[in-house]
């Protein structure tokens, strides 16, 4: 299978190219150079659309600085010309057209950046979505209504992503195994810790969104569903330069009295850049404060020697959050072939939660029989620090260079839980004595990495890249939980609760990849091998699983311009999902007596096969059909019974195989010249196979994503967008997950003659959002449902201040860039 899949994409995609009419166009011809007449050989040289600056095309100079740009359609163009070390420069504008169908322009001259020349400026606006040829960009910048939102609010809008509110999960075209960038660099966490990151990650401080769904050999292999880079903003050239934000906003929720709760919620942030001579120094500070609550409703029926009992489950929970995060680091020109960085970021939060969970027990004729109410008092404290060097050798200037990344990360956690249990019976008189349990869960993860990568051009644009990596991961989780005893009032040990796990990972990695192109087929290949050495130490149960394998991840890319308009591009990919270091941690999480979490030491990787095959008109029209199948898929919380106890609890498993196959489509729609709409409908199609409890169980279904935003210019100073999203029923593991939908609206105002500005925004204003879903199989009948405060009103108001030209920071991929994804702090 594995050979025959790539030899069939090469022959479909083949034979697809065979009935591409390739139609007659014009062709633009010219050169470049220095200010003293010497030829620019490898410029990047882009054709433009007059309207817009809408690339069209793009070419290289080759050693005179000549270039060329082919088979051009009618239209009104111009030409950028961009190398390192000197100012962009632009061409005039100039038409090609029936008359006039071979163009050859004045010569460019580029001058160094050192010199002072004024750049011609070409403005276009961007949509909120834009689709690229390997990934779907948001950019979040350009948006209204993601203004004072937060990280996770703005994602939940993105094309074919789905977050399941009830688990923290985050899905892409209805798989989950998603890993999360931030500037290029993977945040280290765990999805759920992830989706926490994300919940207080203030949305005006992300420039764009990218959605990869199958990346290349030169990423790590981890993430069955695609990699999401969250890129923050930066700026150009030199000089000191700065952005203020701060905002406010208020979300709204109903107790379990009925009673309306009012969140406020508080965010600021700097950001600040210097650049003069050789030296770039960067630096961002954020705080969040905010309130936020969640009710959940849990209802199930357990079966045991003939009889049902019901449980009917209340619960909210308010929660105080405070985050602080900063990043500080410095770029260091030391001459034009070498550049060496530093870069030290982290985060300190503190999460709060109180709260009340009353559970009514009925016997099978629903006559009430109990009624335990338990009482939580929680909080979580976990900080990071992260360091980075990194070196940078470009040998001659023409794409030939050498990276070297070496980082350090730590990760601290402090978390207690105290939860107390009354039981009633149905009159309200106490039945037993109380029930009270604390624990405290320290936890300490330090994660060690060093890569390094080659680049090396080839003729005619083709290139091949090598690299190397190895990771240390040394994790150490302690669980320990105190009862009390009610005739004392002394806490004692509870061994039978309490565990410590320790687990140790080395994973050591080679990719190879090459990139050419064969008359008009662009091809890019290459093979990604990692071998992964663990050991997973429950200290209190005096058990360890040692693992040791190796694994080889091949990647297929093609692509082929048809004609002007039309784009054809396939791919291939195998991927791994790798354990997350605490689901792999046997200690049990309680919620109450009768409902709990469960690690899982005995986890094996998933592994993910996918091939994707997508259409592009005119840069815009996406059309992207794609198949995955993921063996040994790990399902995060697979439902188990403990009958005769009436406990219920989830744990993590692998079951057997899930198929999916989805069609995406991406077009914009400009109704008029102040109206501009961008729409995206993603359909899939799951098949889950596996077994529970030794008997075959399947699902099979059919679900989809629709988005729309539509953006309204007003006047040259005011805006307007209203943005809607709707997924329809899909299914997470054992859950089916019932239909959820939002819209937003919002209207920004320029200010302080466009330094400034005012966003006034209303998310999910008829409270429409909410989570429902139900397990049923054998004798699991579980019902739940989620509500939080996605009814917000957010104002914001940002001010940029200093040379907004000035140059940020280098993008580049830490070494550590597949570890921390899988780091879990217990929440």
């Amino acid at each position: 299978m594995k050979t025959i899949l790539p030899i069939f994409l090469l022959s479909l995609f083949a034979l697809s190219t065979s009935f591409g009419q390739v139609l007659t166009r014009g062709t633009v011809t010219g050169q470049v150079g220095t200010v003293a007449g010497k030829p620019l050989e490898f410029t990047t040289m882009m054709l433009l659309k007059a309207k817009d600056s809408t690339l069209v095309k793009g070419a290289i100079s080759d050693a005179e600085g000549k270039y060329a740009f082919e088979n051009v359609g009618a239209g009104n163009y111009r030409v950028a010309a961009q190398q390192i070390g000197y100012s962009k420069t632009y061409s005039a504008l100039f038409s090609i057209n029936e008359a006039n169908p071979a163009v050859e322009l004045p010569a460019l001259t580029l001058v160094d950046e050192t010199k002072s020349l004024t750049e011609v400026k070409v403005v276009a606006t961007k949509p909120f979505i834009e689709q690229q040829v390997d990934r779907t960009v948001m950019n979040v910048e350009n948006s209204i209504v993601s203004s004072g939102n937060t990280a996770l609010e703005v994602l939940e809008k993105a094309p074919g992503v789905t977050i399941d509110r009830q688990n923290d999960q985050i899905q892409l075209k209805g798989k989950a195994g998603v890993i999360v960038y931030i500037d290029g660099k993977q945040t280290y966490l765990s999805q759920q810790e992830v989706s926490n990151l994300l919940k207080n990650t203030p949305s005006d401080n992300i420039a764009s969104i990218e959605i990869i769904t199958n990346p290349g050999s030169k990423y790590d292999a981890a993430g069955n569903s695609g990699i999401i880079n969250i890129k923050m903003k930066k700026n150009k050239n030199f000089g000191t330069n700065g952005t203020f934000i701060v905002g406010t906003g208020y979300g709204w929720v109903k107790n379990l009295q009925g009673a309306r709760d009012d969140l406020p919620k508080f965010n600021s942030s700097l950001n600040l850049n210097h650049r003069e001579g050789k030296l770039n120094v960067f630096g961002n500070y954020s705080y969040v404060n905010r309130e936020s609550a969640q009710t959940n409703e849990i209802n199930r029926a357990i079966p045991y020697n003939g009889k049902i009992t019901y449980f009917d489950q209340y619960s909210f929970r308010p929660n105080q959050f405070t985050g602080h995060s900063y990043k500080a680091g410095l770029d260091y020109y030391i001459n034009k072939k070498s550049t060496v960085g530093v870069l030290f970021n982290g985060f300190s939060n503190d999460w709060r939660s109180g709260g009340q969970n009353n559970t009514l027990i009925s016997d099978e004729n629903r006559r009430l029989t109990s009624r335990p109410t338990t009482k939580t008092d929680a909080r979580q404290f976990m900080s990071n620090v992260t360091g980075n060097v990194n070196y940078k050798y470009d040998f001659d200037g023409k794409g030939r260079e050498w990276t070297v990344d070496a980082d350090y990360v730590h990760y601290g956690g402090k978390n207690n839980n105290n939860l107390s249990t009354v039981y009633y019976n149905a009159d309200n008189s106490l039945t037993r004595p109380n029930q009270d349990v604390r624990n405290n869960m320290p936890s300490e993860i330090n994660i060690m990495a060093f890569k390094t990568d080659y680049v090396h051009p080839l003729k005619n644009g083709s290139k091949v890249e090598a690299g190397l990596k190895s990771s240390f991961v040394d994790a150490d989780n302690n669980t320990i939980y105190d009862t009390l005893q009610q005739e004392t009032k002394q806490w004692l040990f509870d061994a039978s609760r309490s565990n410590q796990f320790k687990y140790n990972e080395n994973i050591n990695a080679a990719y190879v990849n090459y990139a050419g192109k064969f008359g008009k087929l662009k091809v890019q290949t290459g093979l990604r091998a990692e071998h992964t050495h663990s050991t997973g130490t429950s200290v209190t149960l005096n058990q360890t699983v040692d693992r040791n394998y190796l694994n080889l991840f091949p990647t297929v890319f093609l692509s082929r311009q048809l004609d002007t308009n039309n784009v054809l591009n396939m791919s291939y990919s195998r991927r791994i999902d790798r354990p997350d270091y605490q689901n792999l941690n046997p200690f049990v999480f309680y919620l109450d007596p009768y409902t709990y979490q469960q690690g899982n030491p005995f986890l094996r990787p998933q592994y993910t096969n996918s091939v994707e095959l997508t259409h592009v008109y005119k840069g815009a029209i996406s059309t992207t059909l794609g198949f995955s199948r993921t063996t040994d898929f790990i399902n995060q919380e697979t439902p188990r019974q403990i009958a005769a106890q009436n406990i219920t609890y989830v744990t993590p498993e692998n079951l057997g195989h899930l198929d999916n196959l989805n069609l995406n489509v991406s077009f914009p729609v400009s109704v008029a010249k102040w109206w501009r709409m961008q729409n995206n409908v993603n359909t899939y199609y799951q098949n889950y196979q596996t077994f529970y409890s030794g008997t075959p169980y399947q699902v099979k279904l059919v679900a989809f994503n629709l988005y729309t935003s539509n953006n309204f210019t007003l006047s040259k100073t005011l805006s307007a967008e209203v943005s809607g999203w709707f997924n329809s029923a899909s299914q997470y593991g054992f859950y089916r997950a019932q239909p959820m939908g939002g819209f937003s609206i919002g209207v920004q105002k320029k200010v302080m003659e466009g330094k400034g500005n005012i966003k006034l925004n209303v998310n999910d204003p008829f409270w429409l959002n909410q989570f429902r879903g139900r397990a049923m199989v054998q004798d699991i009948d579980f019902r739940v449902g989620s509500r939080w405060e996605s009814r917000q009103i957010r104002l914001t108001f940002t001010y940029r201040f200093g040379n907004q030209n000035v140059k940020g920071a280098r993008d580049r991929n830490s070494a550590t860039s597949a570890e921390q994804n899988r780091v879990k702090a217990g929440n």
